[in-house]
């Protein structure tokens, strides 16, 4: 499934797309809310990994404003909780993902991403 904790993860792996390929954008995305136990630590633990900036242009470009842009220092509870419902709580459903580089596109159907590639896009 297309979360945001994944899509954090995920740049265009497309031969000669080295550059400018995080994050990839969304296009057409249908999303769904579907609850999912809150662990503050598990949240703290992800803070590191996390790119915030790209995170929170995410969020708002699938209309989530609720994160602040800069990441705070300190996280209370009721930040952690809100995090969490934006990295484990939104899934994208349908819809596409585009590189900014090379305008590749990873479609996505029934959440799931198809992240291949065809064999002369292989790097």
């Amino acid at each position: 499934m297309v979360r945001l904790i994944t899509h954090n993860l995920l740049s265009c792996h497309a031969k000669g797309c080295t550059t400018n390929n995080f994050p990839l954008q969304f296009k057409d995305a249908e999303i769904e809310h579907r609850e999912a136990d809150f662990n503050p630590e598990f949240i703290r633990g992800l803070l590191p990994k996390i790119e915030w900036k790209a995170l929170v242009d995410t969020a708002k470009e699938l209309g989530d404003t609720s994160l602040p842009y800069e990441q705070p220092e300190m996280m209370d509870d009721e930040l952690l909780k809100t995090l969490h419902h934006v990295l484990l709580e939104m899934h994208v459903e349908e819809g596409q993902m585009i590189c900014p580089n090379c305008n590749h596109v990873y479609p996505i159907s029934n959440g799931i991403p198809n992240m291949l590639l065809a064999e002369h896009e292989i790097a």
